[in-house]
């Protein structure tokens, strides 16, 4: 009997339990000012990024549709 016990116990526990919910009402307001100082700056480092990627696309582009006789000339 002493046995069943600790078994019995445990499966009372368990099927006893019941699921939890989590609060619906707990929203932020709005971001705080750090929030937007971060996205911020986040979108200056994208924008100064920006400008070799289309540095880097328009020469590609130029070295595609010029002609082979102009780059030797050149060099």
């Amino acid at each position: 009997m002493k046995a069943r016990a600790p078994i019995t116990s445990i499966i009372a526990t368990v099927a006893s339990a019941t699921s939890a919910f989590a609060a619906n009402g707990a929203q932020a307001d709005e971001p705080g000012i750090l929030v937007w100082a971060f996205m911020g700056f986040a979108a200056v480092i994208v924008a100064g990024q920006m400008v070799p990627a289309a540095m880097l696309v328009i020469g590609a582009v130029k070295a595609l549709l010029s002609k082979p006789e102009a780059a030797k000339l050149k060099a």
